[in-house]
């Protein structure tokens, strides 16, 4: 039996809606969990711009990207936060990157065209899109 791969769900947080920092991430852990371990950084309970918990934050953010195998990845705005996982994910690590955005390509940062693996247009897609290559197929 094989272990299976931890998704980190990376997206604006800070200067977002609550409710819209959440539903995305509930959608996505309803859909996927039962093939992957969902790491969503909304479990943690810390406060934006609380200097004694701003080093935690990211802190914890970069163990959950170490720890996942993949990024699910929320570009419906432009976030620091988000592009720095994103760049750390990528770029240090070697992660494969499914974002989702409403934006066409030529609307992109150059910079989240270069470290996602993907982008597709819905979150429905890119949840589709990482159940048909991260799922392992059994042949009997």
């Amino acid at each position: 039996m094989s272990l299976k791969k931890k998704i980190y769900l990376s997206g604006p947080i800070m200067d977002e809606q609550l409710d819209q920092a959440i539903t995305w991430r509930e959608f996505a852990k309803q859909h996927l969990k039962d093939h992957f371990v969902m790491l969503d950084p909304m479990r943690r309970n810390f406060k934006d711009r609380e200097v004694d918990s701003a080093n935690e934050i990211v802190e914890f953010d970069l163990q959950d990207v170490r720890d996942a195998d993949i990024l699910l990845v929320n570009y419906g705005k432009t976030s620091i936060g988000t592009s720095m996982e994103v760049f750390f994910a990528a770029h240090d690590l070697g992660k494969f990157v499914v974002a989702f955005s409403p934006f066409s390509y030529k609307d992109c940062s150059p910079w989240m065209v270069k470290y996602c693996t993907k982008i597709l247009p819905s979150l429905q897609d890119a949840i589709a899109y990482i159940r048909e290559n991260f799922i392992a197929q059994h042949i009997d």
